[in-house]
């Protein structure tokens, strides 16, 4: 299972480097993370450079696509050359998922077409102009399509892709390995109570 996270100058490292780092604790063969980007090397909001692992093409075709956000995502949209490249993204064959400004990505694509989503406070007028209902809410799911609303909701975007392409155990496993000491049987809880209601009961392990 390859997984890539859609990464932009101006991004926001909580948003990328958070679900990367939890995604990454999926120890199973084949299983890939990738943080992708448009050129070879970006520049974080806070100025924290770092080489993209995979460009937009590959990012395309992979089996779940993260969409990350930053202070330049109403840019990106307005890029024709980003958004011809990520007119190939298709929920009928992968996973997509936004983080915060990411929604604004998607909704220009033409995926949250009747879908509500989830965004940060100051993306949620752009992604309301984009003609999509923005929900008081960290996370939400449908099908294939996952947006999810502050920075910290990207462990959110991260146990329902490990739940989508492995198990929901592993899943459960990821956030308690990164949840704070004394705190990770909570940290679990409140994954699972925000992301479960949007998996299948197959994917619960209920048969």
């Amino acid at each position: 299972m390859h997984i890539a996270i859609l990464t932009f100058d101006g991004y926001n490292e909580l948003d990328s480097l958070i679900a990367l780092g939890i995604l990454n604790r999926v120890r199973e063969p084949g299983w890939r993370v990738s943080i992708a980007g448009p050129t070879p090397r970006l520049r974080s909001m806070n100025g924290v450079t770092i080489d993209a692992m995979i460009d937009l093409d590959e990012a395309c075709t992979a089996d779940a696509v993260i969409v990350g956000s930053g202070t330049k995502t109403r840019e990106v949209v307005e890029n024709p050359a980003i958004t011809s490249t990520l007119s190939r993204l298709d929920p009928t064959r992968q996973l997509l998922a936004a983080q915060c400004s990411g929604a604004l990505v998607l909704a220009k694509l033409g995926h949250l077409t009747d879908i509500p989503a989830c965004t940060d406070l100051t993306t949620k007028p752009w992604v309301i102009a984009a003609g999509v209902e923005i929900l008081n809410q960290p996370f939400f799911a449908r099908g294939n399509l996952a947006t999810a609303g502050g920075c910290l909701a990207s462990t959110y975007l991260a146990t329902w892709t490990i739940a989508r392409l492995h198990t929901l155990e592993a899943a459960k496993e990821a956030i308690h390995y990164v949840a704070p000491v004394g705190e990770k049987d909570e940290y679990v809880t409140r994954a699972l109570t925000n992301v479960t209601p949007y998996l299948a009961m197959d994917q619960l392990g209920v048969l």
